[in-house]
C-alpha cells in the first residue's frame, strides 16, 4: 500500500505531467506543490514510487512520468472527482433541453462530450430492447388499414402501418388499444412482445385470424432493435492536439473509430448509469491501443441504463475533469430521455 505522503506525490506528478507534458523532476514538485516535506524526501518517495512501478524515467537524466499502474492508482484514490461549476452545468442543461428527439439527444450529447473533455467522445444509441413501453396507440386510416404506433420509454418512436385481411369494427380498435396499454405499459420490450402474444386468446374467435395479423406487426416493432451497433463519434480533430507523444496510437485509434463493434467493445463495461468505468492503457481490450484510456458511463431514464457513452484518449488526460464530464452527461442525457 502507499501512504498518504507518496499519493500526494504521485498526485502532483500526474497533474503537472498531465499539464505541461513533461517529465517532471523533484525540484519542480517542491516548487509548484505545497508537500510539507523536503525536496530530499520528495526525492525519496519519487525513488519509491518508481521501484514499485508506479512511476519511470523515460530518458536519463529526465524527470519521471506516471506509468499506466501510477495513473490506476492516481484514479482509485483519488480524493473527490472534480465539481462541475454552475455555469457548466447550466450550459449542460440548456444544450439538451433543446433537443428534440433521440437522434438529436445523442447528436448533441456527443458534441457536447467531445467540447467538455477536448477528446473523442463516443455515444451508444439507446438500445431498445432494454426500453420499457410508455403508449401503444391505434390509429384507424381505414376499415382494413391501421397505424400501428409504439412509444418508448427514451422517446423512440416506431410505427407500422397494417393491411388487415378483414374490416375491423372502431369498438374492436378501442378493445384492443386498451388491452395493448394495460398488458405493455411500463415493461421491457421483451416482456411486453409476450404479453401481446397472449391477448390472442381474449378476442372473439371470428375476430382472432384479423387480430393475430395486427399483434404481429406490434411484436415485429418490439423486436426490431436497429440500435444495438449504433454509435455516434464525435471530436476527432481533438487527436491533433496530442503531439508527438501520441503519434503511434493515432492510427490504430482511428482505424478503431470506423468499427462499431470496436467502439461498443471499448466503451464495455460501461453499463451501470450510477457509476463511471475507467480503463488505463494495458487494461483497454485492444494491445494497439494500449496508450488510450476510456472513461465511460451507462446512461437512462431514472439511472436505468440503455446504453452507454464516454470519450477516449491518451493515458495522459485530465482524469478528474474527464470523469465529472463524463458523470454529468449521463446523468443530463438520462433526464433529457425521460422528459421526452
Amino acid at each position: 500500500m502507499v501512504d498518504d505522503r507518496k499519493l500526494a506525490v504521485l498526485r502532483a506528478i500526474v497533474e503537472d505531467y498531465v499539464s505541461t507534458r513533461e517529465p517532471v523532476g523533484s525540484k519542480a514538485l517542491v516548487e509548484r506543490h505545497t508537500l510539507g516535506v523536503s525536496p530530499a524526501t520528495v526525492r525519496n518517495d519519487m525513488a519509491a514510487l518508481e521501484e514499485e512501478g508506479f512511476i519511470a524515467q523515460p530518458h536519463t537524466s529526465a524527470g519521471r512520468v506516471p506509468t499506466d499502474k501510477g495513473y490506476r492508482l492516481f484514479v482509485d484514490r483519488m480524493v473527490s472527482v472534480r465539481s462541475l461549476t454552475t455555469p457548466e452545468r447550466r450550459a449542460i442543461s440548456s444544450f439538451l433541453d433543446g433537443a428534440v428527439d433521440v437522434d438529436d439527444v445523442v447528436q448533441r450529447s456527443v458534441r457536447l462530450l467531445a467540447q467538455m473533455t477536448r477528446q473523442v467522445a463516443i455515444v451508444q444509441y439507446p438500445t431498445l430492447s432494454r426500453s420499457t413501453v410508455r403508449h401503444v396507440e391505434l390509429v384507424v386510416m381505414s376499415p382494413s388499414r391501421l397505424l400501428v404506433v409504439l412509444i418508448t420509454s427514451t422517446g423512440r418512436v416506431e410505427q407500422r402501418v397494417v393491411e388487415l385481411p378483414e374490416p375491423v369494427s372502431d369498438l374492436l380498435v378501442a378493445d384492443l388499444r386498451a388491452r395493448l396499454n394495460t398488458a405493455t405499459l411500463g415493461q421491457r420490450l421483451p416482456e411486453a412482445a409476450e404479453r401481446v402474444g397472449e391477448l390472442i386468446g381474449a378476442v372473439p374467435e371470428a375476430d382472432r385470424r384479423t387480430v393475430a395479423v395486427l399483434l404481429g406487426a406490434l411484436v415485429e416493432a418490439f423486436s426490431d432493435d436497429r440500435s444495438d451497433e449504433r454509435v455516434l463519434v464525435g471530436g476527432t480533430a481533438n487527436l491533433a492536439r496530442f503531439g508527438a507523444d501520441f503519434d503511434r496510437s493515432m492510427r490504430p485509434l482511428l482505424e478503431a473509430l470506423e468499427e462499431h463493434v470496436v467502439l461498443l467493445k471499448l466503451l464495455g463495461e460501461a453499463t451501470d448509469a450510477s457509476a463511471v468505468t475507467v480503463r488505463i492503457g494495458a487494461e483497454v481490450p485492444y494491445e494497439e491501443l494500449s496508450a488510450t484510456s476510456v472513461v465511460a458511463s451507462g446512461y437512462g431514464p431514472e439511472g436505468d441504463a440503455l446504453a452507454t457513452l464516454g470519450i477516449v484518449g491518451p493515458t495522459r488526460m485530465d482524469y478528474p475533469g474527464t470523469i465529472a464530464a463524463v458523470r454529468a452527461v449521463a446523468r443530463y442525457v438520462g433526464r433529457a430521455l425521460t422528459d421526452e
